[in-house]
């Protein structure tokens, strides 16, 4: 079984290109975090090759920009081509079956709301006023004792 599920950011502008036959193919690379610290404490994260097809690949190059978050589904696959040295290189990535943007376009333009995100050189932007969003679960009671923090989402 070859399956592989990632979420992470974007760590630069998917590169969007066509095929001889004028097929779109999108590279890309995912910023996923490892689920512990190292001895420093600094958050660890692994960067993830990535490759999709046609019209996600549109998609994502039309909609999505480095510091996005993005789900990816896929299988791994290795491949190997000449360089224009001669070189014999291999390449191992994600083919991507699905993508999922896993924010509102809103947050997009917002790189500062992710605090994480400055250890991946975010761009600094001019940042819009943003509209304030009513929390839809402001007035639900529970018998829980959760904080925000504890929440995966």
């Amino acid at each position: 079984m070859n399956r592989v599920i990632l979420v992470g950011r974007l760590t630069k502008d998917p590169e969007l290109r066509h095929t001889n036959n004028d097929i779109p193919v999108a590279q890309f690379t995912v910023a996923v975090n490892r689920p512990y610290q190292g001895r420093s404490g600094e958050r660890q994260a692994d960067f993830i090759n990535c490759v999709a097809w046609r019209n996600q690949a549109e998609n994502l190059a039309r909609y999505m920009r480095k510091g996005s978050l993005i789900g990816v589904e896929g299988s791994i696959q290795s491949r190997s081509y000449d360089d224009a040295n001669g070189m014999r290189r291999y390449v191992t990535e994600v083919v991507c079956d699905s993508i999922h943007f896993l924010e509102p376009k809103s947050a997009r333009q917002d790189y500062n709301t992710y605090p994480d995100f400055n250890q991946y050189d975010a761009p600094s932007y001019n940042q819009k006023p943003q509209e304030e969003h009513k929390d839809p679960f402001e007035n639900i009671s529970t018998q829980f004792d959760v904080s925000n923090d504890d929440l995966p989402f």
